[in-house]
This record gives structure tokens, sequence and C-alpha cells, in this order.
């Protein structure tokens, strides 16, 4: 198995021990607990990076477990930060830029996940991989297990988006639609799993997926000059990404390339807000919801997989976790695409929506920066956008 010089192995916060990548693959073997990527830099070179190509996961490789050629890159990457000066205005703030992820091959950051996850698959001789989603992620997997020679097990709710469930199948996925919400199809995942085993691409199970998250983060800081930004504001459903901004950040600071770190806020709808809950309680069991009701598919995870993963990473970067309603996500949605000409889904608005509820918590000063991550292309929720347009006699 050849990785990066960097990378030495998987290592249990909750145990401290650090494993080998060859025999293990996902959770702690001693423990239970979810592993991380661990690396030690002797100091990679900035110059050399900056003058590679700007896209692709594998411009980040020292940061990565496995060297071009093991990664799995289809174009992803390189996405636009684009600023929404009337946004920055509103809240009272020096910019404002939207990290558009819909420009990612299938639409969505979960590509750039895929990239790096599906690589770890192949590298472990797996023939299939698979996992639960709401839907982005399963129609990348199946695009990057395509690419890759694997095949795809993908388990969806009923209610996820149609076009990703499409996808799915003309990727050459097989997908598995489930009645109900993530909740049921994450439950026939784990059936199917003991069962018959599959190489687990769900999230936190593998610890690849957050380790292709930080590359958006990298891209960020190099966007603004090697500056890092004071906020960023992620749409939060897993948690994956800001678990993943805040490891990019992290590793970032430590070398000296930026200085100091980003608070990372977590963007969730009030009708599905376990991350928000525990977040305002201090307690991950709480972590929970018994009735999900939010029109935000994409982030609609009633039981977060690792919560004090990311209750860590928003605490300790010095962040917080709001939720807003979902008429709140839509009109923010519209707003984005009508004044800074940005096709974002509910997700999307949702961390529009959360910017303007902690602007009015006075969480932003006045010369800050604040980035709001877009995970996904708004046309895959086109429908959903436009009917609000329509409630509201538009």
């Amino acid at each position: 198995m050849e990785t990066t010089a960097a990378f030495t192995g998987l290592r249990c916060p909750d145990c401290e021990t650090i494993h080998d990548p060859e025999t293990v693959a996902h959770c702690c073997p001693d423990c239970g607990g979810v592993l991380e990527a661990h690396y030690e830099h002797s100091g990679p070179d900035r110059a050399a990076l900056t003058a590679r190509r700007f896209g692709g996961v594998d411009r980040y490789v020292e940061f990565l477990p496995f060297p071009e050629g093991t990664l799995l890159t289809a174009g992803e990457g390189g996405t636009p930060l684009v600023e929404a000066p009337e946004l920055a205005e509103r809240l009272g703030v020096e910019r404002v830029l939207i990290k558009d992820e819909g420009q990612n091959p299938t639409g969505s950051i979960a590509d750039r996940q895929a990239a790096v996850a599906v690589a770890a698959g192949a590298v472990h001789d797996a023939e299939t991989v698979a996992l639960p989603s709401t839907g982005d992620s399963g129609q990348a997997v199946s695009a990057y297990a395509a690419r890759a020679g694997l095949g795809a097990e993908v388990f969806v709710p009923s209610r996820a988006i149609f076009d990703a469930k499409a996808m799915i199948n003309v990727h050459g996925g097989d997908m598995s639609v489930v009645d109900g919400r993530f909740g049921d199809a994450v439950a026939a995942f784990g059936d199917a799993i003991d069962e018959k085993p599959r190489y687990s691409l769900a999230p936190f199970e593998t610890p690849y997926r957050q380790e292709g998250v930080k590359t958006a983060y990298y891209e960020i800081v190099e966007q603004l000059g090697w500056n890092g930004p004071d906020h960023v504001v992620y749409p939060t459903g897993t948690g994956l990404g800001p678990v993943g901004v805040a490891r990019a950040a992290r590793e970032f600071e430590a070398l000296g390339w930026t200085d100091g770190m980003p608070a990372v806020h977590a963007a969730q709808a009030d009708g599905c807000a376990p991350i928000v809950e525990a977040f305002e309680t201090g307690d991950a069991q709480q972590a929970t919801v018994s009735h999900p009701d939010t029109i935000c598919g994409g982030i609609e995870i009633a039981d977060p997989p690792a919560p004090r993963r990311v209750l860590d990473a928003v605490a300790d970067s010095g962040g917080t976790a709001v939720a807003t309603s979902d008429a709140e996500i839509l009109e923010a949605a519209v707003e984005l695409a009508q004044s800074a000409a940005v096709e974002v889904g509910a997700a999307g608005g949702a961390a529009a929506s959360a910017a303007m509820a902690l602007a009015d918590r006075d969480v932003f000063a006045a010369g800050e920066t604040v980035v709001l991550v877009n995970p996904a292309a708004g046309n895959k929720e086109a429908d959903v956008l436009r009917s609000h347009l329509m409630s509201k006699g538009v």
C-alpha cells in the first residue's frame, strides 16, 4: 500500500492509538472510536504547491494519505470563491464570499470526498464500495467508483432528490431506495453490511471522506492570497464539512501558512438541528431528533454518526452552531441567486440564513471576511426554490 510521506497512520482520538492503514480501514479495533488520518509534516514547499495547476485534490497531495496516481481525480476542485457584496453590507462585514462547490463534476463537494475515499477502497482491493446517502454523496461515489472500476451500492431515502437518484444509476451504481428518511437508509445499509461485507464509505466509518473536504479550505486560503478567512459557515448534516474545514485550518496554522484559525460555524435547519441542540447543551448524547421535518433533505440528519467530533471542531475553532427556519433558508437562497449570481440549493441557503442570524447576534466584526460554503448546485433543487417563489406569488 503506497502512501504519502507525511501520512503515518490512522489515529484514534479516543484511545490515542495510531493504527497501520494497510490493516485497519474503518473504526478503531481497540475501542471502536472514529479514526482520523495522522500526518507528520516535515515542511512542505508552499512555493512548489502554488506553482501547480489550480484544481484537483491531488494539488494538495502532501496533505492527503495517497499519492498522485492513486488518488482519483475527475476535475473536482478549483471551484470559484464568489464575492457577495450586497450580503456583506447586510451582515456589516468587509467581505462575504461563497465557495461554490456546486461547480464540481457531479455538482457537490462530495466529489472531493469521493476522490479520496474511493481511492482508499481501491488500495484495499475492494470490489464494491457502499454507503447510505441523502443523495449527493451517493451520486459522487457512484461516479468515482465507476472511474476506479469498482462497484457502488447506495442506500438512499425515498425523499432524496430525483436528480441524485437518477444519476446514481446513470453512473452504474446499485441503488436501494428505502421508504422514509436518512435514518431508515442507514438502517437498511447496516442490515446489508451484516449480511454481506462491503467496503463502507459511510460518513465517519471511513476516515477518508473528511480528508477530501480539507482541500476546499486549502483553496479558500489560496484564493484569499494565503490569508485565512475570519469565519466559515458550513451547512451541516453528518458534520463531515465542519470537521474537514477545522482539520485543514489547523494544518495550515501549524505550518505557519496562515495566521490564526477561522471560527467554523455549523448551520442547520430548525426542523432538524441535533448539532445545534447538542452545542447549546454541551452534551453530544443529545445530538438526535425524534421527528425531523425540514425541506433541506441534504442536511436532514436526525442522528449524526459522530456528534462529538463535530462539536469539538466547532467549539475549538471558536465557532458556534445555529439553526434557521425553512422559510428563512429558501429566502436566503433566492437572495443569493438574485444578488450574487450564485445558484445555491437549500443547504447553501442554510449557510446564508445562518450568517444573517449570526450577524444579528453580533458575532461578526466590521472588518472581517466571512466565507459561506455552498455544498451543492442550486439546479439540483430548482423545483424547491421555484415553489418558494410561487408561494410568494412570484
